[in-house]
């Protein structure tokens, strides 16, 4: 089976209802995106992985298993292994090797994509001129968007072997098409 972005987006919605869960995961597919245009990957590809990255984690919230079970459903419903491998390899506690360019990509994005639209929520303008330097700045505050990993956002960016201005540009510029959709101005 072909996997294609409509095909995973039916999968995600069927296993995810959560607004902000579904609003993450359109942003991750959108800076990841960004990243297979930017390496010359298989554009569709990369968004089929990030799309499902976490397809199952209304059902598996919790790290002994999300997203290992997650993991045989997409094996069920005929996702390519290596669509499968790029969503188990974005989970830091499996210890599994990113070593393609999506999985470096997928990895790099999640926390990054999840942290700048928490920065977005915060400002009027929204994406609209944030800038690293912000970005960074709330980086530095725990208490903002306590949820994200911080060491995960700035290892991302090692992996990916991009500068973290760069990155955090890249992210927001991605994320600027699809504002509405995330729930931003703009």
């Amino acid at each position: 089976m072909e996997p294609t972005r409509e095909r995973a987006w039916e999968t995600l919605t069927r296993y995810t209802k959560n607004e902000s869960l579904l609003r993450h995961a359109l942003a991750v597919e959108a800076s990841t995106a960004a990243y297979a245009q930017r390496f010359g990957g298989d554009e569709e590809l990369w968004r089929v992985a990030a799309l499902l990255h976490d397809f199952d984690y209304e059902m598996h919230p919790t790290l002994d298993k999300h997203p290992q079970d997650g993991a045989p459903i997409l094996r069920e419903e005929g996702y390519p292994e290596d669509v499968v491998e790029t969503v188990l390899s974005h989970a830091e506690h499996l210890g599994l090797p990113r070593d393609t360019p999506l999985k470096k990509a997928l990895f790099a994005c999640d926390e990054l994509s999840g942290f700048v639209h928490a920065c977005a929520l915060v400002r009027p303008t929204g994406l609209e001129g944030l800038e690293p330097k912000s970005v960074k700045k709330k980086l530095k505050q725990p208490s903002f968007a306590a949820g994200v990993h911080r060491e995960d956002v700035y290892k991302g960016a090692e992996e990916l072997g991009v500068d973290l201005d760069d990155h955090i540009r890249t992210v927001v510029a991605a994320l600027q098409p699809i504002a509405a959709e995330l729930g931003l101005p703009g």
